[in-house]
């Protein structure tokens, strides 16, 4: 019988929440001209400055709420046998890590993190999507990327040049960027020295490899050659 982490019983709400819950109408009614953070912002002024006395009326009410729980939760573990108790523990470990990572690019969009650059495809595709033939968003994209496999390399090369210049944009607002986040005290947003020093080798270092490798093949040589003398 399969068991839906769904069914397993909701963690009660803590004090706080349960204050903004019974109070967000009330307050959206008294100010309605105000977006849901600017609500937030009051809400929770609104309970910083509650009396101790009114707080711990919400307090006692999770006290309740926690006990209940944990019978609640008592009665649904018992009923799993081992297999559903581990596949429900892996479900709930991913619906976890989706939770923060859902997290972590929100907070990265409330700093502004500067977008990734785009490739020269995506560049393609953002500029041809409305006039594209196809029924549905995945049809029109399917036959853009065929479009995009037939053009020759010099129609390819515009939308590769606005790639690369879209690459050294992203590079030098992510510098700025970074500077910003390590004067916040966030470094653990900032990418790691090797990290960022990486890049390809270029036109010279690459005939210098291939040298350098052409003088290791003849210096192989030259001692097979002294060996059979």
């Amino acid at each position: 019988r399969r068991i839906s982490s769904d069914q397993r019983p909701k963690r009660p709400l803590s004090a706080y929440f349960r204050f903004m819950k019974d109070n967000r109408s009330a307050f959206r009614e008294k100010n309605p001209e105000v977006n849901n953070m600017e609500l937030i912002k009051k809400l929770a002024g609104a309970w910083k400055a509650l009396p101790d006395s009114q707080k711990q009326v919400y307090e006692e009410a999770r006290k309740t709420d926690w006990q209940r729980y944990g019978e609640q939760l008592a009665v649904y573990k018992a009923q799993l046998t081992p297999a559903q108790a581990a596949a429900l523990k892996e479900e709930r470990r991913k619906q976890l890590a989706k939770r923060r990572l859902l997290r972590a690019k929100r907070e990265l969009t409330v700093l502004g993190k500067p977008k990734r650059p785009r490739s020269g495809l995506n560049i393609f595709v953002s500029e041809n999507f409305q006039e594209s033939e196809g029924i549905s968003p995945v049809a029109k994209l399917k036959k853009l990327f065929d479009t995009w496999q037939k053009l020759s390399p010099s129609q390819k090369q515009p939308y590769l040049q606005l790639a690369e210049d879209d690459k050294v944009r992203y590079e030098n607002e992510m510098k700025s960027w970074e500077a910003k986040m390590v004067e916040l005290g966030r470094e653990d947003l900032v990418r790691s020295k090797k990290k960022r020093l990486k890049k390809k080798p270029t036109g010279t270092a690459k005939q210098a490899e291939r040298a350098k490798a052409s003088l290791g093949e003849n210096k192989g040589k030259l001692k097979l050659k002294k060996s059979e003398e």
